[in-house]
């Protein structure tokens, strides 16, 4: 019992330490680098994250497979990660605003998100072996723990917001501590075995290539371009709403409220309505069914992005941005965990992990990646840097009413084009 305990006690330090890192600079990044001069280019530093998340994760899974023991490995992208992201920052400090280099800026960051992504996977292969070599159920044990990972994410976001790291390159350097302590942490680790010999996945089968026969089907090809098209609207408030909250710092009426003076904390409201809105997915998907928990998800996003059009950091405004925040969870679970039991429920079992691994590819790797990338054109038509306010300033309502719109079109495609079989409209 007490060595249960104590691996429940490791585990969930792990979880909560793996998702600091990222909550550390993840919704603020773009404060940042409005200050460095790249308001213009805030899309790239995000959009980086899905290009890299389309290869690394199954380079890093087969070394973890074959040579590297996957808590070792764990640490050392750790360690890597940690050390560019403070490198990241220290050229960001030394260079000072005006002087930094988008190349060299952009290339330490995405070095260092490019071993960040793949540690989200091998977080839980090493989770799920601690667990199953304890003789515990990971189906029963790892949720609890889990949930501390977005606990963790949450105390960084108050953590920079609190100290004031919101709008400098502290946000990284505390991000890569993090790494460097997790880095410790994975000599303390139940081992993991390794794979010298026997089946071996070859790249491509990592990469979940095979799962593309999947478009075949209608129904699952309809099903994967939609998840693209959906995962476009993913990282968008991650990218943006801090940015936009704090623009209004321009106007002396909003100045002195607490969005403006905290946008982090109250943009953490999202992450707590996603640790509450888990819990609500078993009793709606037994009563909605799978298809309409996704249109629930889809247009929960329209009210995401029309809130935030509509609202301010003022009374009763900043409600509307409260009201947003909640509807995130709603947002970003139903779709994520319900797509991801749809695959479950209609793939053949020796292309089961594939298919999860394509419907991440489409989501959160290629219509992520578009996604940021076209909300950073739309939002550089619409706003500018205003250098004696220190904020991007112009017409923030339009660009979310426009994700609005989109999302809205893509819920009443869904609608009408996707046509799941019976035996899995029922979660």
């Amino acid at each position: 019992m007490q060595n249960s305990l104590n691996l429940k006690i490791q585990l969930t330090l792990m979880n909560a330490l793996q998702f600091a890192v990222w909550g550390a600079y993840l919704t603020c990044m773009g404060r940042y680098l409005s200050n460095l001069g790249f308001s213009t280019e805030i899309g790239w530093f995000y959009s980086v994250q899905g290009i890299v998340s389309i290869f690394m994760p199954a380079l890093m899974g087969i070394v973890a497979d074959r040579w590297i023991p996957a808590q070792r490995l764990l640490g050392l992208c750790h360690l890597i990660a940690g050390a560019f992201m403070i490198a990241a920052a220290m050229y960001g400090l030394s260079a000072g605003p005006g002087n930094v280099k988008f190349g060299i800026l952009f290339l330490l960051y995405t070095i260092s998100v490019a071993f960040y992504m793949p540690t989200l996977a091998l977080n839980n292969s090493v989770s799920y072996n601690a667990l199953t070599q304890a003789n515990l159920d990971p189906v029963s044990a790892f949720p609890p723990i889990r949930v501390f990972g977005t606990v963790g994410f949450i105390l960084t976001m108050w953590f920079v917001d609190l100290t004031g790291f919101q709008d400098n390159q502290n946000q990284f350097i505390t991000s890569g501590v993090l790494s460097i302590i997790l880095f410790g942490l994975s000599f303390t680790l139940p081992n993991c075995p390794i794979n010298k010999s026997g089946d071996k996945k070859s790249f491509v089968e990592a990469l979940g290539l095979r799962a593309f026969t999947l478009f075949k089907r209608k129904e699952m090809a309809v099903f994967f371009i939609f998840s693209m098209l959906l995962g476009v609207s993913l990282q968008i408030t991650n990218g943006f709403a801090n940015t936009f909250i704090f623009s209004f710092g321009a106007e002396p009426q909003y100045a002195d409220t607490f969005g403006v003076q905290h946008s982090n904390m109250l943009i953490s409201l999202s992450q707590i309505s996603e640790t509450l809105c888990i819990l609500l997915i078993p009793f709606c998907m037994k009563r909605f069914g799978i298809k309409n928990v996704m249109l629930i998800a889809m247009f929960a996003w329209v009210l995401r992005f029309g809130l935030f059009g509509a609202g301010n950091p003022g009374m009763p405004g900043v409600l509307l941005f409260v009201l947003s925040c909640i509807v995130y969870g709603v947002a970003f679970d139903f779709f994520n965990i319900s797509g991801s039991l749809f695959v479950e429920k209609s793939t053949d079992m020796s292309i089961r992990s594939s298919a999860q691994g394509l419907f991440m590819l489409m989501t959160n790797g290629i219509g992520a990646t578009i996604g940021t990338l076209g909300a950073q054109a739309i939002i550089n038509s619409k706003t500018h840097y205003d250098v004696a306010s220190g904020c991007t300033v112009g017409d923030w309502s339009t660009c979310w009413y426009i994700f609005a719109g989109y999302a809205l079109v893509v819920g009443i495609l869904f609608a009408l084009l996707f046509h799941p079989k019976k035996e899995h409209l029922k979660g």
